[in-house]
């Protein structure tokens, strides 16, 4: 098993990639990781979910993702950490395949199917790496602890902290990705920020990455794009209104099945998710191309809410959206309830009020719980200091926590 290991191709495979140029792969495990059909299922589960509603091209999907991740952190561990005193070169495999299998657990469009049905992307992609999964035995060519030793770094819960920061802390290898990748595919510019320079200046310390002091404006440009990809792309109230007609879609198909409707079309993809009674080969069995499949298939349902809601989104014919928190105004917000209503229309269906918030950078404040370690930089005289300390830029951003309230519903109603 040990020669397993360290098992390298015979020829360097590469994928091309547009965000990376190429990925690179020569460890036999890794190679063997891509070709699993868990795996594979990613190329099935869009990186953005309801974003190409909004964005035409963003069109990726959590494999490339996923690919991109592991090539930083083998770029990182293999070109920066490699003879270092302070990186243990025999984490390098684990930190390697938790890069890769990171997003593994995800379902179709993930946060709308995780509010209908609660379940939990974490909680499968540590089923997927221990269950009966051909991801599960490759692992174990390594050891019979490997899969639990992956799990643990992508739960943020392995000894060696230093490994987990590559994946999970406020500059992670997973951010780097996905900022970059999600702006070359929505067509933004705002997104890209020097990597290069970050990658030429982190250093392994006791448990945690750090950055050389000289790249401190590499770090501030990349919390500016973080920022500016949240309130412009991730938090679109476009997209969220597709979700909340998707959220509403399945809500719907769901109290139909527990009413006992007779479906045209008989949702068997869903029932254990109706009933609470999810397998592990029932989650993943589902991917967004089922999942759009049904809603064409229930565009012609003999339920009018049904039918409507998969026809609206299908069709792209979404909720129109106002800012409102209903909590603070409601008397307006009760008003636009009535005007669904006198439509004939079901406020449970047609209207969905919603909140997003985002905190740029957090650091640590005594008697606080932060889940988020800060960034932290090298002095020349080797002093480490948090980046806030240093840098305007973020101290200025840093605990300023921007809230954004909306409704969504029909936008037959003239609303102002």
């Amino acid at each position: 098993m040990e020669d397993y290991a360290s098992a390298k191709l015979a020829e360097e495979k590469v994928f091309k990639d547009p965000v990376h140029r190429y990925v690179h792969v020569r460890d036999q495990i890794i190679w063997d990781l891509i070709g699993t059909k868990e795996f594979q299922r990613l190329r099935r589960i869009k990186q953005l979910g309801t974003s190409y509603l909004v964005f035409h091209g963003a069109e990726h999907s959590r494999f490339n993702h996923s690919l991109g991740v592991y090539e930083i952190v083998r770029r990182i561990v293999d070109d920066v950490f490699r003879g270092r005193p302070q990186w243990d070169e025999s984490e390098r495999l684990v930190v390697l395949c938790a890069a890769l299998l990171h997003d593994l657990g995800h379902g179709p469009f993930s946060h709308s199917f995780e509010n209908v049905f609660h379940t939990d992307h974490e909680y499968y992609t540590r089923l997927i790496l221990l269950g009966n999964t051909e991801v599960n035995a490759v692992l174990r060519k390594v050891s019979e602890d490997f899969p639990e030793r992956v799990a643990l770094v992508i739960e943020k819960n392995y000894t060696n902290t230093l490994a987990v920061s590559l994946i999970s802390s406020q500059i992670d290898a997973d951010r780097m990705d996905y900022l970059q990748r999600d702006a070359y595919f929505t067509g933004v510019s705002y997104g890209h920020f020097d990597m290069e320079r970050i990658l030429r200046v982190i250093r392994p310390r006791q448990g945690q990455i750090v950055f050389k002091a000289s790249g401190m404006h590499a770090i501030e440009d990349y919390i500016m794009s973080r920022y500016q990809m949240y309130l412009q792309i991730y938090f679109h109230p476009v997209s969220r209104s597709a979700e909340a007609i998707l959220n509403h879609i399945l809500k719907r198909a769901k109290k139909l099945y527990e009413e006992g409707h007779q479906f045209k079309f008989e949702p068997s993809h869903f029932q254990s998710f109706f009933k609470n009674e999810v397998t592990l080969e029932d989650y993943l069995a589902l991917d967004e191309n089922v999942l759009l499949a049904y809603f064409q298939f229930w565009m012609s349902e003999d339920d009018a809410i049904l039918k409507d809601l998969c026809r609206r989104f299908i069709n792209r014919d979404l909720f129109a959206h106002v800012d409102l928190n209903p909590e603070e105004e409601p008397e307006r917000y009760a008003w636009l309830v009535e005007q669904v209503r006198s439509m004939g229309l079901d406020p449970d269906y047609y209207i969905k009020p919603d909140s997003t918030s985002d905190l740029p950078y957090d650091f640590y404040r005594p008697g606080l719980k932060s889940t988020k370690k800060p960034i932290y930089l090298e002095m020349p005289s080797g002093e480490i200091r948090e980046l806030s300390e240093l840098s305007h830029i973020v101290s200025a951003m840093a605990n300023n926590i921007k809230v954004d309230y909306k409704v969504y519903y029909p936008k037959e109603i003239m609303f102002i």
